[in-house]
């Protein structure tokens, strides 16, 4: 991609990102991640709904009336993208590639932390961690995540999502929000980096998928290649029973995701490639807003 059309396609996510994270996303992404808590800020007088724990009565005996302590959020956090870029996420039959989605994803949360005043910070990886960017605050920096994002050449294909988390576990010391967007399309089992990572940190899974990664259509003698490790074979899609035995892999896989996310306690957005991902991170965001 040469320097013109990589610039046209930063200022396309840009102006698509800032404008969903300021009107779409604003309200939903600051009350569903909160600050690392509340500082005091002043003291005023009583008012008929206050809650009494708030009194301050070194204050109020001073003067006679009542007075309660006000406090704000300590709002600043870090937030860190963990953005696969391993091989299976050049595939895209239905809607747009992976990647591009993850891309789009990715931009989106860092416009929406920065309108917040949040740090921002991306580990690529693919069965290495391919490059990491520290966290900083700035439209200057966010620009560079997306162009980094936008032209990043991964020099592996495979996926090691174990070696991800336990690099953000040894790396970023302070707590944390880290999106953990992938497909996960992973053979090994991911749960006890996971849980580890999860304690320490605020772990989301943003998974993106294409709808073709779950059923395999039926179009006869069909050469496929392992876009992770290159390796090629003949597979008879027309074969029903082959369809099935695909199929059924595929759905066991998601099941143990899925249950590894759930033991570790670590919310998830799914969306396919060809879906809307702002429905998606909307759901999510107002999921944790209410139940925090």
């Amino acid at each position: 991609m040469d320097s013109n059309e990589l610039l046209k396609k930063v200022r396309k996510i840009e102006i698509k990102a800032k404008g969903l994270s300021h009107n779409v996303f604003a309200g939903e992404y600051h009350s569903a991640f909160k600050g690392r808590g509340m500082t005091f800020s002043e003291v005023r007088e009583y008012q008929y709904g206050d809650d009494v724990r708030d009194i301050d009565w070194n204050v109020t005996a001073r003067h006679n009336r009542p007075f309660v302590k006000v406090y704000e959020e300590e709002r600043e956090l870090t937030v860190m993208l963990m953005v696969d870029v391993s091989g299976s996420n050049d595939f895209g039959a239905v809607g747009d590639i992976k990647r591009e989605m993850m891309t789009e994803v990715a931009a989106t949360l860092a416009f929406s932390a920065i309108e917040n005043n949040d740090k921002v910070g991306v580990i690529f990886f693919s069965d290495k961690i391919e490059k990491f960017i520290p966290p900083q605050k700035g439209r200057k920096h966010i620009l560079l995540v997306i162009r980094q994002l936008l032209d990043f050449k991964p020099e592996n294909r495979g996926t090691d999502i174990n070696l991800a988390l336990e690099y953000l576990t040894s790396v970023i010391k302070k707590r944390c929000t880290t999106f953990v967007i992938s497909d996960f399309i992973d053979s090994r089992d991911f749960y006890k980096p996971m849980s580890i990572a999860n304690s320490k940190h605020d772990l989301i899974a943003v998974q993106v998928y294409d709808k073709r990664d779950s059923q395999m259509p039926a179009v006869g003698l069909l050469r496929v290649r392992d876009a992770e490790t290159g390796a090629e074979k003949w597979v008879n899609t027309a074969s029903a029973r082959v369809r099935q035995a695909y199929n059924k892999w595929w759905y066991e896989r998601q099941q143990s995701v899925n249950e590894t996310l759930q033991r570790c306690r670590v919310d998830v957005a799914s969306v396919a490639t060809d879906e809307d991902y702002v429905k998606a991170l909307m759901g999510l965001f107002k999921k944790r807003g209410v139940g925090r």
